[in-house]
């Protein structure tokens, strides 16, 4: 009789367990079911006093083709150069690129997985613009300046490129443009200007040389600098690919503006400070040379 009763009180217990489970469960499904109607409802007012003709993917958001490209069509295995501006609904910008610069990443790999399934609709050189539910974004943990349960309007600009120097040359024959720079082109994609000559010792491969000289992004930030009281002392062979290409056979005095391309400067490796691929904007003065 005693263990018909404790078995009874455990399978009491264990009614009663599940019953809470369900509940749990019910009460969590009602709050996403609400999430994904609260949505739904801010997207369709943003679209209709916006006017935009919107497509709905089955996955639940919304895009827009702005520009279908030219360019060749993406697949997930493909290297994609592009551009993201991510804003609310009422238009508070969350994230934008920095001047002159590109994101790179396979297609495979871009998140959230509508940026992905939008730019797949496009040919390289197309833009869409991507309106995202929350739950298919960032959802209640947010990110970054994101918060927690916020429906995004992302623009996404892609690239014709396909090739890391073919970006870099579009980026900086627009930073040129932009800045009114003079500047001869090299024949190893190099941009340069040189304002003083110099009419010292020549610059050989295995020259010592003292240099001044300020390094900038081409967002205009200085990543660092070196002056004529404290110069850079070092062998030329020992620098990045773009000053040995361009200081070979200079002279000690010269003064020049160099660009170089992310490949001829630290192209895709981790350099503290420098983001990975990043085209370099260089003044230079040659203050001694040793040979």
């Amino acid at each position: 009789m005693f263990n018909n009763m404790q078995m009874h009180k455990n399978i009491t217990k264990y009614i009663y367990a599940l019953l809470g489970v369900i509940l749990i469960f019910s009460s969590c499904k009602k709050e996403y079911e609400s999430i994904k109607d609260i949505d739904e409802a801010k997207i369709q007012a943003y679209i209709k006093s916006n006017n935009i003709p919107a497509v709905k993917d089955p996955s639940g958001f919304y895009y827009q083709i702005l520009d279908p490209g030219t360019g060749g069509v993406m697949l997930n295995k493909d290297s994609v150069f592009y551009n993201v501006t991510v804003k609310s609904l009422n238009g508070e910008v969350y994230y934008s690129p920095a001047a002159f610069s590109t994101s790179k990443d396979y297609l495979g790999y871009i998140l959230p997985d509508a940026y992905r399934i939008a730019m797949s609709a496009v040919n390289r050189g197309g833009k869409v613009r991507v309106i995202v539910p929350s739950y298919l974004a960032y959802g209640k943990n947010g990110n970054g300046p994101v918060p927690s349960n916020e429906v995004i309007v992302s623009e996404i600009t892609t690239y014709a490129e396909t090739k890391q120097w073919q970006s870099d040359d579009r980026l900086i024959r627009e930073f040129i443009a932009a800045k009114g720079i003079t500047a001869t082109k090299s024949p190893d994609g190099i941009y340069y200007n040189i304002s003083d000559p110099g009419t010292g010792t020549e610059i050989s491969k295995f020259s010592t040389i003292k240099v001044k000289y300020d390094g900038r992004f081409l967002s205009g930030t200085s990543f660092d600098q070196k002056t004529a009281d404290a110069p850079l002392e070092i062998i030329l062979n020992d620098t990045v690919l773009g000053w040995q290409k361009m200081l070979l056979g200079k002279k000690k005095g010269v003064k020049m503006r160099i660009i170089i391309p992310s490949d001829l400067g630290y192209g895709g490796r981790q350099v503290t400070g420098i983001p990975l691929h990043s085209c370099l904007d260089f003044d230079i003065e040659i203050i001694d040379v040793t040979n």
